[in-house]
């Protein structure tokens, strides 16, 4: 008989989709959660963690009052800064003239002082987004990060903490440095981040003190840490060095990003095959000792209790058709429901491997960029920056860390 890990009750059965740049965002979030509670469930809500420096400045040049009240509840001084330099008296004759926020890149080799700017916008925009989905319920709520955005993991998780999120699950990557980060803010310590350099053995060091930021004589709770893998290779892999409390398995069928397939085999329509290579052993994976939960197609009430009868917790979805309740999707409803499919983004095909280099899925909706036509036509520019590489400059270029869109690896930002 499979072992099953011991579930405390305070593990959720259902976890929301981290789903993209402000889709998951904090009102969806907090539905989500305070969904859970009048049910009597344990659910737990998601923000986004990516980009969030981009969507609070957008915020605030519409004039969102729920940012400017939680801003104020980080910090008010920080709060009267950021507002200065980026909300407006009239949001209806900002549009077209909206400021961006700094490149995340600043963080490496920007100035002093616009380092410190940088840090302080990212820490807001991250407490910002978790105290909004708390507020008002004591469901739990969690923030999904990107191990690849790893310019902006200090100052995302030391802000996401102070808000008192719950967990931190970490995709698309090997997160192996995660949990020491969260180890270290809890002890109020300084955290250190090694960063990929592309044609570089060396790595670049971020570092964040939360003495910075954080009052003294406050203690930050350490939220669970939560990997999001494919295979139980990686959560093997992973338990055996560092702190996981848990993992989430996601299939091939899961929305959002996926491990690339092992075979090199396409179908006719030139998507990866999926066979028995690419599925995870449940049996090693309880093995572990940790609670799992399944991920990719298992958004149903009998899909839960197969899962259960699996050894999970539970299941992570919710995803599209919980948007579309709320609202946040309303007018593409019907259009995502007549297209009824995500599609696995082709592996050879360059433009749909822009984003972190694996494959994602793409719903198909007329005259979005999930046609080539409306794709090829589109005009690139390159000027919010959460997804360059960072790669070594040559000689040529004066030597140093550069970033550059990955759309193109050979053009320099």
């Amino acid at each position: 008989m499979r072992q099953r890990p011991t579930n405390s009750p305070r593990l959720p059965e259902l976890i929301q989709g981290g789903m993209g740049v402000g889709v998951s965002s904090w009102r969806l979030a907090r539905a989500v959660a305070m969904a859970g509670q009048r049910l009597g469930a344990n659910v737990l809500g998601v923000v986004s963690g990516t980009g969030l420096p981009v969507i609070l400045v957008d915020r605030l040049q519409a004039g969102d009052k729920d940012v400017a009240r939680a801003l104020n509840a980080f910090d008010p001084e920080a709060a009267s800064e950021i507002m200065d330099q980026y909300a407006v008296r009239d949001p209806s004759k900002a549009r077209g003239r909206r400021k961006l926020p700094p490149k995340p890149e600043v963080l490496v080799n920007g100035s002093k002082a616009t380092k410190s700017k940088m840090t302080k916008l990212a820490v807001a925009s991250a407490f910002v987004e978790v105290w909004l989905a708390k507020e008002g319920h004591s469901g739990p709520i969690g923030i999904n990060v990107l191990e690849k955005v790893q310019l902006m993991h200090l100052p995302v998780l030391l802000g996401a903490m102070m808000a008192g999120v719950d967990y931190v699950l970490v995709g698309a990557g090997i997160p192996h440095q995660v949990p020491a980060v969260l180890a270290s803010f809890a002890r109020n310590e300084p955290a250190s981040y090694r960063m990929d350099v592309e044609g570089s053995s060396e790595k670049v060091t971020l570092k964040l003190d939360p003495r910075e930021f954080v009052p003294a004589g406050k203690c930050l709770k350490r939220p669970k840490f939560l990997l999001i893998a494919s295979h139980h290779a990686l959560a093997m892999r992973l338990a055996a060095t560092v702190e996981v409390d848990g993992f989430v398995m996601e299939g091939p069928s899961a929305g959002g990003h996926n491990a690339p397939a092992r075979g090199k085999t396409l179908a006719d329509d030139g998507q990866p095959i999926y066979g028995e290579r690419d599925r995870p052993d449940l049996e090693k994976l309880a093995e572990i000792g940790k609670p799992f939960w399944l991920a990719g197609s298992y958004g149903s009430p009998g899909r839960l209790a197969e899962a259960k009868c699996l050894g999970a917790t539970g299941v992570q979805g919710i995803g599209v058709r919980a948007v579309q309740r709320i609202g946040a999707a309303r007018r593409h409803q019907a259009r995502v429901e007549a297209a009824n499919r995500y599609r696995l983004a082709r592996r050879e095909d360059e433009r749909d491997r822009i984003a972190l280099g694996l494959p994602f899925q793409v719903v198909q909706l007329e005259g979005s960029l999930s046609e080539l036509s409306v794709y090829e036509n589109r005009q690139r520019i390159c000027n919010i920056g959460h997804l360059t590489q960072a790669y070594q400059k040559d000689e040529s270029e004066g030597g140093g860390v550069g970033f550059r869109c990955p759309r193109k690896q050979s053009t320099p930002m």
